[in-house]
């Protein structure tokens, strides 16, 4: 799960398998593929930061990529 912030300040977490669509509109605005929709602080860039480093933390690669040839 990623920690992001709704407008109004608060905090709530995200399983990021969930995540289909992102824009910036300025808001970035989040839509998941069970159609819930969320508005949030973070930039897109940071959203996919935090993507990046959970997938990092769980040994997962990206989607599209391919595991390091050194994890077992």
């Amino acid at each position: 799960m990623i920690e992001l912030t709704r407008l109004n300040g608060t905090v709530f977490f995200m399983n990021p398998d969930l995540l289909e669509i992102m824009e910036a509109t300025p808001d970035t605005v989040i839509l998941l593929t069970n159609g819930h929709r969320y508005v949030v602080r973070e930039s897109p860039e940071e959203v996919v930061r935090r993507v990046v480093l959970f997938r990092k933390g769980i040994g997962s690669p990206p989607e599209g990529g391919e595991k390091s040839q050194d994890v077992l």
